[in-house]
């Protein structure tokens, strides 16, 4: 079996050799075991804290290129009359630690009764809707590494590098 472990940029990758199609849900998991669109079963490995997002390519000791695709999967698309209530619906998400995907003029966030109730109560329209979801990566880019995790597995992308007070500039 084959595995994939290092994000390359446009610039870096030859020919794309299959797609990975996955759900937010193990795009955000840093050991899997995947099937490509051309049937081929292959392992993908990352650091910690990477999410893989669409469009992202990956490769390893072979150098294939694979195309990471956001599958459509079970969300909410939440917009509102004014940008206020999407606001304090957007808040009210945040306050539960909900993932949540911005758009322009809208939410969306995985399909969930209880949410989906709450933000109607706000005064939201909720559509059921199958779409990629992407959400917000955090006010730290979305890496969950720690100060002393100094080998890590595969390359830590530069744009989820996050900057600690000690760094320096």
């Amino acid at each position: 079996m084959f595995t994939f472990h290092t994000k390359i940029s446009a610039a870096e990758a030859g020919p794309i050799a299959a797609r990975l199609v996955l759900p937010y849900e193990l795009r955000e998991k840093c050991r899997l075991r995947a099937t490509l669109d051309n049937g081929e079963d292959v392992a993908v490995f990352t650091t910690r804290g990477t999410v893989l997002r669409d469009g992202d390519l990956l490769t390893g000791e072979d150098r294939r290129v694979i195309a990471v695709v956001a599958a459509a999967e079970p969300t909410y698309k939440v917009t509102c009359a004014d940008a206020h209530t999407l606001l304090r619906c957007a808040f009210h998400l945040g306050n539960r630690h909900t993932q949540a995907q911005v758009g322009d003029g809208f939410l969306r966030i995985r399909a969930d009764a209880v949410l989906k109730e709450m933000l109607a109560g706000l005064g939201a329209v909720v559509v059921e809707e199958s779409a990629a979801f992407e959400p917000e990566s955090g006010a730290y880019g979305g890496g969950h590494g720690h100060h002393h995790d100094n080998h890590p597995l595969a390359p830590i992308p530069v744009r989820q590098k996050i900057h600690r007070p000690g760094d320096a500039a």
